[in-house]
């Protein structure tokens, strides 16, 4: 198994990716913990092709963790939209004011867990990566490796704790950091979900689901339950000075502390709801949405909105601070459909 290593950090040295939020094999530097860890939560669920841009941006704006912690929650939200899954962007800044507070990361995975935020996969990661610890480093891409390296055909996520194992064997004492990236660069790029290269992978000699001829089959996932459609209604209102009528939405929950449309709470029948009495005007079409757990269609009502109008939910957010790209995606995909049914005044 050390040998499996080796082979595989040989390879990862003439193969790694490059990646904004990594120091190559090569490199003297050791990581930056904050570039390690932004990277690793943005990662949670999102590819890296998606990643790219907001890390740099991040970066850009927040270039240290105390930078962030120091931040105001409604700008990282809204530099967060797009990203998905919220309750990461709120961690995120929990996270960095108690590590700006200690006065740095932990060097442990056993301490970096108990951080808001940081799971095993990213305390193990951050320990490896940022700080050398030979942690066992399991992510989608790692599983999919070692699925087919030890010919495993029991079904995802029953399969979790023995690809964990697996993982463990092959995990090395010596340079655990390239090693967790090495891995996760051959499930990427070599090991792939579809047709992979078997052809040109370091392991290929000992890969026994190649062997077997059941590589591109594995892993083997239990069937998903169909996910259930939820309704609702999204209010799209302007002003008529240009502003918008939006509320922020409650700190926990779905989509917690960003800003959306007023509408009612989504179920299995659409609730109207308006935040104000208008003339509301059903522009004929729905915007769809899916999330982790369920599908969403939420209806949209527009109106245009009289200056000295008082609400019952919601503010009105003056037409030069209104950015769109502030917008959950869901929200973003409402407004995009909602501003062709409004007027072109004050556009």
């Amino acid at each position: 198994m050390r040998e499996k290593a080796r082979e595989l950090l040989a390879w990862y040295d003439v193969h790694a990716r490059e990646l904004p939020w990594r120091v190559g094999p090569r490199d003297a530097a050791r990581p930056d913990p904050y570039a390690v860890w932004l990277s690793e939560v943005m990662l949670q669920q999102t590819t890296v092709a998606a990643v790219k841009e907001y890390f740099t941006r991040f970066m850009g704006l927040w270039p240290t963790v105390e930078d962030l912690a120091a931040a105001r929650d409604e700008d990282v939200m809204g530099e967060w939209a797009g990203l998905g899954y919220y309750a990461r962007a709120r961690n995120l800044l929990k996270c960095a004011r108690v590590v700006a507070a200690r006065g740095g990361f932990p060097e442990t995975r056993e301490e970096l867990v108990k951080l808001p935020g940081i799971g095993p996969y990213t305390g193990a990661a951050i320990a490896a990566i940022a700080f050398d610890e030979a942690e066992v480093v399991v992510d989608g891409n790692v599983e999919r490796v070692m699925a087919r390296m030890f010919a495993i055909e029991t079904p995802l996520p029953v399969a979790k704790g023995e690809l964990t194992e697996k993982a463990a064997l092959i995990t090395p004492k010596t340079r655990p950091g390239d090693y967790a990236q090495a891995v996760m660069d051959l499930g990427a790029t070599v090991c792939t979900p579809k047709s992979p290269a078997c052809g040109i992978c370091p392991w290929m000699s000992d890969c026994k689901g190649r062997q077997a001829g059941i590589a591109a089959g594995l892993p083997k996932k239990l069937a998903k339950k169909p996910k259930p459609v939820r309704q609702g209604v999204a209010y799209v209102g302007r002003r008529a000075d240009g502003a918008w009528l939006l509320e922020r939405r409650p700190d926990k929950g779905l989509l917690g502390g960003m800003l959306g449309w007023p509408g009612a709470e989504w179920g299995e029948v659409a609730v109207e709801s308006p935040p104000v009495e208008a003339e509301w005007r059903d522009i004929g079409t729905e915007a769809r949405h899916t999330f982790t757990h369920f599908h969403l269609r939420l209806g949209i009502r527009v109106a245009e909105l009289p200056e000295g109008i008082d609400p019952d939910v919601g503010q009105f957010i003056p037409k030069e601070m209104f950015r769109p790209s502030d917008l959950p995606t869901v929200m973003r995909k409402v407004f995009d459909l909602a501003k062709d049914g409004l007027s072109e005044e004050n556009n």
